[in-house]
């Protein structure tokens, strides 16, 4: 196949998936007229807990509004200490500090980024309550040896996979393995509805107060204005819900798509020796949310990124180390020294990713960063 010399149209960097069925659920709530607090949640809701095989999903207007659920299900608060990646977006930290709880940075693996577990036991203190496991671009974390960390020292584990909707850990959908899973919907997700998220778990008393402290805090049984606890409006619109039920519907084809498109620029990139292509260990399958390479040799990454701009190509640097962040630092002092997350924040760059990317797409993404990081 031939590369052409420039794209056949502005690249995206990300795309949603939307068809008429998408269209046609968001009309039918339009005229119905029931917008909030109807059955398009419970049924995205029950869709979900089937899709993950857990007894319990909640859904809520962001993956940022779950975790901040889980978290104060938990009862994690001030004097608490959660173990957390810095290779991550803010929202897995941010709802830590919601509730006075610290969090405490751990490094990461050199492959596929997520949480090292021998630097959780060597970060681990008198003070720690539990885990904040994220599932990073997708890829699963160890959970084996992370579930046996947890209960050798009776934390809990959150799990953090809004980035993995549709992955699997030795066969087993992600969202089961810890005490509560976050998912979120936001456009460049697996799925979509606008903006969105939900909360699933197996354990009752946590399902029961998400329910209750999305929706102000509001009990299950309750009068009008009755209201049992501090709560938020965490709620998910009607709309977004309907979307989130048509959408999932598609999650797998979607998530093949997804892995074709990454395979495609797995077998592109052979032989480029100044890109590494993202690494999936053997016993997760994968969905991808972002398809991220590692630049090799002392590259620049923002020179790099400014080179593909030029050329038409957008991309993303993945992640920014949140323990180097100025408002983390003036909030917990002095920053830890992770080496692998800080070289790994050096060197990540996500290139354009999303269903619709055709091969003469990738082909040009990839002869352009060859031109870029080969050239003298």
């Amino acid at each position: 196949m031939s590369v052409p010399t420039q794209p056949r149209r502005p690249l995206d960097m990300a795309a949603s998936e939307l068809d008429q069925s998408d269209i046609q659920g968001v009309l039918d709530v339009l005229r119905s007229g029931r917008l909030a607090l109807g059955p398009q949640v419970e049924a995205f809701e029950q869709a979900m807990a089937e899709y993950v095989g857990v007894r319990h999903a909640v859904a809520v207007n962001s993956g940022t509004a779950a975790l901040h659920l889980i978290v104060r299900a938990l009862g994690l608060g001030p004097g608490d200490e959660v173990l957390v990646p810095s290779f991550t977006f803010a929202a897995s930290v941010n709802v830590l500090l919601y509730e006075g709880v610290r969090p405490v940075f751990v490094d990461i693996t050199p492959d596929t980024y997520n949480l090292d577990p021998e630097e959780l036991e060597r970060r681990r203190t008198p003070r720690t309550r539990a885990v904040m496991v994220v599932d990073v671009f997708g890829h699963p974390a160890p959970w084996t040896e992370l579930q046996a960390f947890a209960e050798r020292h009776g934390l809990a584990l959150i799990d953090d996979c809004c980035e993995a909707l549709g992955s699997r850990y030795r066969g087993i959908p992600l969202g089961q393995l810890g005490d509560a899973g976050a998912f979120a919907f936001y456009p460049n997700k697996q799925i979509t509805t606008g903006e969105g998220g939900m909360v699933v778990t197996n354990r009752d008393d946590l399902a029961d107060l998400a329910r209750s402290m999305r929706n102000q805090g509001r009990g299950q049984m309750g009068a009008w204005l009755e209201h049992e606890r501090l709560g938020y409006n965490y709620r998910l619109p009607e709309l977004s819900a309907a979307l989130g039920v048509t959408q999932l519907a598609r999650l797998d084809a979607f998530v093949a798509a997804r892995s074709a498109v990454a395979a495609r620029y797995d077998t592109l990139l052979q032989g480029l020796g100044t890109v590494t292509p993202p690494v999936v260990r053997p016993e997760v399958d994968m969905s991808y949310f972002v398809y991220v390479v590692t630049l090799q040799g002392g590259l620049h990454r923002d020179r790099v990124m400014e080179a593909l701009q030029q050329r038409g190509v957008p991309s993303r640097g993945y992640f920014a180390p949140l323990h180097q962040q100025p408002y983390l630092r003036e909030l917990l002092g002095e920053a830890p020294d992770l080496p692998v997350t800080q070289d790994a924040a050096r060197r990540t760059l996500a290139l354009p990713f999303h269903t619709r990317l055709g091969a003469e797409d990738a082909a040009y993404v990839v002869q352009m960063l060859r031109e870029v990081t080969e050239q003298p």
